[in-house]
């Protein structure tokens, strides 16, 4: 399938990019794309709520005062539940929230949430996105050209200039092909691409 290769520096479409159909031209699987979402964001939490037991406090080995005649309870360790400074009795443990996903359904929910994108004309292929200098205004100017305000920029690999730029705007972000994530691709009305950036993504997605 061929998707609208855009010129940035006019705005203009300036031909086509063959790209594959088992990529960019699957069903949409709104089960599968709503699972991987989950998991990731699950696997985002940090889980570190948690208490110590009475075993897991420091001190106590020492028995406290002897067992008889003293007139006070008995008592074998300072470190109890009943004690200031000891340990809870039905302590809540550090959990873990993240969930298995496999890598064939990772890909299989990359490839719908890419294949959706280009069905409903919000993924952008463009020839190239570079700046000069590391300048909000320069980055909006470009995503200006495109007639687009909320937009991931996706690139072949890291451009610092690109990311500085882009830090100060909440509806705008920039990310490598390495580091995409499903969260993102949702979360952004368009989706801007460079055209080495969507070969790259057809050698990691197939």
């Amino acid at each position: 399938m061929d998707l609208k290769l855009i010129e940035l520096a006019s705005g203009k479409e300036a031909g086509s990019v063959k790209v594959s159909e088992a990529v960019f031209g699957t069903e949409f699987n709104e089960s599968l794309v709503h699972q991987v979402v989950n998991a990731y964001l699950a696997a985002a939490r940090s889980g570190t709520k948690g208490q110590k037991n009475r075993s897991a406090v420091r001190g106590g080995g020492a028995k406290p005062w002897a067992q008889k005649g003293s007139g006070r309870a008995r008592a074998g360790t300072s470190r109890g539940p009943i004690w200031i400074g000891g340990g809870r009795a039905f302590p809540g443990h550090n959990r873990d929230f993240s969930q298995k996903v496999n890598k064939k359904m990772y890909r299989g929910a990359m490839k719908s949430i890419f294949s959706e994108l280009a069905r409903t004309e919000r993924l952008v292929v463009v020839d190239d996105f570079k700046i000069e200098a590391p300048k909000t205004k320069d980055f909006v100017a470009k995503l200006n050209t495109l007639n687009l305000k909320d937009a991931l920029v996706i690139t072949e690999g890291f451009d610092e200039y690109l990311y500085l730029s882009a830090r100060n705007l909440y509806h705008a972000d920039v990310c490598d092909v390495a580091s995409i994530d499903p969260v993102s691709l949702v979360g952004f009305k368009s989706i801007v691409v460079t055209q080495g950036a969507i070969k790259q993504l057809e050698e990691k997605l197939a």
